[in-house]
């Protein structure tokens, strides 16, 4: 079973539940699903449809606050920057236009416009969208080309805090989440990117790209 991040080759047997096996990789610690668990993109889009992130629900607009208010302290004025995996309604990128950013949004679903990853941000932010990722080797690093040297990548996903917990973990039921990260999973994506982790706290990372 090779690792759909790092690809290393011979990643072991972690967890099976009613509906899905999970495995880990040894090398940068990701547990993932395999890809014959994956759900089509029709039906993937369906479950994202049923989501409703309403722009003035306090309570959603605090969750996302989470990754927001450590990203802003990273940030100066005239920061360009990109939302990916907007949603259907990009209220991280209206928190931030609010704030005087020029953001940009993509989302293969909701907002697929290619023509913004062409270009370099000063900042990124990914919020509950690399558990989703089928390929997170390829799409991490292309969030990470997408920097400028010195930006800012933040990342809010459910952090899987040991193999203990995890089969009373709601966040794996989610027919949608196939990659779970951990912070041993973060160092080891800092590390290759040679990347520096400037925020780590709950479900919130934040790194710097060498400059």
């Amino acid at each position: 079973m090779r690792c759909p991040l790092c690809h290393f080759g011979s990643c072991l047997f972690f967890f099976r539940d009613n509906e899905r096996e999970y495995f880990q990789c040894p090398a940068c610690s990701l547990v993932f699903v395999p890809s014959e668990y994956h759900l089509s993109a029709a039906d993937e889009k369906v479950r994202y449809d049923l989501h409703h992130n309403d722009p003035e629900d306090r309570g959603y607009r605090d969750f996302l606050l989470q990754l927001f208010l450590p990203v802003r302290q990273c940030l100066r004025a005239g920061d360009r920057g990109l939302e990916f995996g907007s949603g259907p309604v990009p209220v991280m990128a209206s928190m931030f236009r609010d704030e005087g950013f020029d953001i940009k949004t993509f989302d293969p679903f909701y907002a697929d416009n290619p023509n913004v990853l062409c270009g370099q941000y000063d900042f990124i932010t990914a919020s509950e969208v690399v558990e989703h990722l089928r390929n997170p080797h390829d799409e991490l690093d292309l969030l990470h080309r997408l920097l400028k040297p010195g930006g800012i990548l933040g990342i809010m996903t459910g952090m899987l805090e040991g193999s203990e917990e995890f089969g009373a973990w709601v966040y794996k039921n989610d027919k949608t989440h196939i990659c779970f990260f951990s912070s041993p999973t973060f160092i080891w994506i800092a590390g290759k990117w040679g990347a520096e982790i400037v925020y780590s706290f709950g479900n919130v990372v934040i790194l710097r790209k060498a400059g």
